[in-house]
């Protein structure tokens, strides 16, 4: 049975060593995005710093990925970008799921990372009344407060 998701949530990256991270559920988005404020590549290895100054709690110490890929996406205003793509991990409601991410400058954006469809396909469906339905019910098993 697929779970419900809202429109937005707030959901943790583990191995990005991010925690209550908001997300925009966008089902218009084929791939998934995370916003990667700083991206080198060296000797075939990829260092990328996850860094908002309008999120907080997005700060992370520079992340060495061994494997990457390079991507075309096709943004919203229809222009094509080449972007790096990294395998990393996601949980919702509890459950570690594996995501494909690409790397973009997102800090003009309201979220620093977008959801798309090739994540969300067979797993969820999408209420575009609700908001934040993994953080609540994490929230709600862990005893959190908001």
């Amino acid at each position: 049975m697929k779970k419900i998701l809202g429109r937005v949530d707030i959901i943790d990256f583990p191995k990005l060593n991010l925690k209550q991270v908001p997300v925009k559920i966008d089902t218009g988005a084929y791939t998934s995005a995370i916003h990667c404020s700083n991206i080198e590549e060296v000797d075939n290895k990829l260092i990328c710093t996850f860094e908002s100054f309008g999120h907080s709690n997005f700060k992370s110490e520079p992340i060495v990925f061994e494997e990457f890929s390079l991507t075309d996406v096709k943004s919203s205003n229809g222009f094509r970008e080449n972007r790096y793509k990294i395998k990393s991990e996601v949980i919702f409601f509890g459950k570690t799921y594996k995501i494909n991410l690409t790397l973009s400058t997102r800090d003009d954006m309201k979220f620093p990372v977008l959801i798309g469809r090739q994540f969300l396909s067979k797993k969820f469906l999408v209420d575009v009344n609700l908001e934040n339905v993994s953080f609540k019910n994490t929230m709600h098993e862990h005893s959190y407060s908001i």
